[in-house]
């Protein structure tokens, strides 16, 4: 078996892939076509991958920006999250943290409690005629300010959805400080949520440092810039916390120049806890599969490491534990399968 196949075979968890920006071409195309004359987006496929070619990070956020407006009501926010489900199955995906952004809806006319409706009856279908569960965590743009987190903190907590796992900080980073959003945090975790920030991929590793000490950053979405200080890469590594690695979307997005240059084997080699994500996959050009094989190569790994890899994910989630036990088992079952014939 190829490594390729055995990286498409095997069951998978993921913890940082965003709901919006996980719309398939065609559904992003489909919802251009029905706003025709109302978005900048083009309708075109090929017309399409072009817009989805960015110049900086800036860029990046102004386009995805340009994508959220398209998701106008409930039915299409229904149809674009049954339909990330589906792209998921496809790659055996089998648990997901989608982080979703329920302000940019609400803020474009969408009522709070039709939002919670329509996402929660596509994860009640996904789980029972996909086979993949769903879970959210539930951002702060923080591009948007202050008035974002106050919504996107009541939505959360008093319309809190079966599904909600967590409470996230989204958007550019430079000029949005993250100290000015611990109270939001703070009466999230205090709710009961794990906190899940952005952090350290378009500023330094002082964006790090604020995520853990201000917003008891659980895990850390992206961390790239993480590996220019060596006591936050020791305080990684010592209380274990995740790093949400997404190489495709460091290189789209500008922030790592050249793949050769990704900072991913830095963080192995020190010990950290490396888990592998696709960001916003479509608009990427990427997708989960392709980025395991992306990690693979540059780290030189095996069936056995790509494995390892996966279950960092499985044990890094906010999965129940009867849940982590059954999927690490299916992975070990996989690799026990799939190792090359002698």
């Amino acid at each position: 078996m190829s490594l390729r196949a055995f990286i498409a075979g095997m069951p998978k968890a993921e913890l940082h892939v965003h709901h919006v920006g996980s719309a398939s071409p065609q559904v992003v195309a489909g919802l251009a076509a029905r706003h025709e004359g109302r978005t900048s987006v083009p309708a075109d496929p090929e017309a399409l991958a072009k817009y989805f070619e960015f110049t900086d990070f800036a860029h990046f956020i102004e386009v995805y920006l340009s994508v959220v407006d398209l998701i106008r009501d409930a039915e299409d926010v229904r149809a674009l999250t049954y339909g990330v489900a589906q792209d998921m199955a496809r790659q055996n995906i089998r648990y997901a943290e989608l982080t979703v952004t329920p302000y940019s809806s609400v803020k474009r006319g969408i009522p709070g409690e039709a939002f919670m409706e329509a996402i929660e009856d596509a994860r009640v279908a996904a789980e029972k005629e996909l086979g993949v569960t769903l879970r959210w965590c539930f951002d702060i743009p923080g591009e948007a300010g202050l008035e974002s987190a106050e919504v996107t903190e009541r939505l959360a907590l008093d319309l809190r959805p079966d599904g909600l796992v967590s409470f996230g900080l989204g958007g550019p980073e430079i000029g949005v400080p993250r100290p000015q959003f611990q109270p939001f945090f703070d009466r999230a975790r205090a709710a009961g949520l794990h906190s899940v920030p952005h952090a350290g991929e378009s500023t330094g590793p002082e964006t790090v440092w604020d995520a853990l000490r201000f917003l008891g950053a659980e895990r850390i979405g992206h961390g790239t810039q993480s590996v220019g200080d060596p006591a936050l890469m020791d305080h990684l590594g010592e209380h274990r916390i995740p790093l949400e690695v997404c190489p495709t979307s460091n290189i789209a997005t500008r922030v790592v120049t050249r793949m050769e240059e990704h900072p991913i084997r830095q963080m192995v080699d020190a010990g950290l806890v490396v888990t592998v994500n696709s960001d916003d996959p479509p608009m990427f050009g990427t997708d989960l599969n392709r980025e395991y094989e992306v990690v693979a190569d540059l780290l030189g790994l095996d069936e056995a490491g790509v494995a390892e890899l996966a279950r960092n994910a499985v044990r890094s989630s906010f999965m129940e534990d009867g849940g982590k036990t059954r999927l690490l088992a299916e992975i070990d079952a996989h690799l026990a399968g799939g190792l090359p014939e002698a």
